[in-house]
Formats: structure tokens, sequence, C-alpha cells
């Protein structure tokens, strides 16, 4: 088991952060969902799962939630 935290644009409400955490814990392996909500800037996305996650999957699983960005480096 494994927590990741990701960052993410583009949530601005609290109706983002329920979009987003429905979609990810759609994904294989994952136990638990928490976003830290930054309005209008970079959000930190926590992910505790079983499997690993790449990026493709998390980046699929927030456009499917809607217009969220996977803050890469």
């Amino acid at each position: 088991m494994s927590t990741l935290n990701y960052r993410v644009t583009g949530l601005t409400c609290g109706h983002c952060v329920s979009a987003v955490t429905s979609e990810v814990e759609n994904l294989p392996g994952v136990i638990a969902v928490t976003v830290d909500l930054v309005p209008e800037g970079a959000s930190t996305l926590t992910i505790t799962s079983n499997d690993s996650l790449d990026d493709a999957q998390l980046a699929a699983a927030l456009d499917e939630a809607g217009d969220y960005q996977l803050v890469t480096t």
C-alpha cells in the first residue's frame, strides 16, 4: 500500500473536489482519496492505493471528472 500526493489545477469549489474524488476512487486499487482545495491554484490530491497508478491513468480520470490537469514537473 502506498500514499502519493499529486498537484492538480482547475479545481475551484467543493463540486470540483467531489467530481475528482469520485473519478479517482474508481481507479483500480484506490483505497482513499483526499483533496486539499486551493481555488484557482494547484490543489493537492492525496491517493492511497494498493496498486501503482501511472500518470496516464490519473490524467484520464481527471479529464473524465472535468477540466482538471495533473501538474507534472
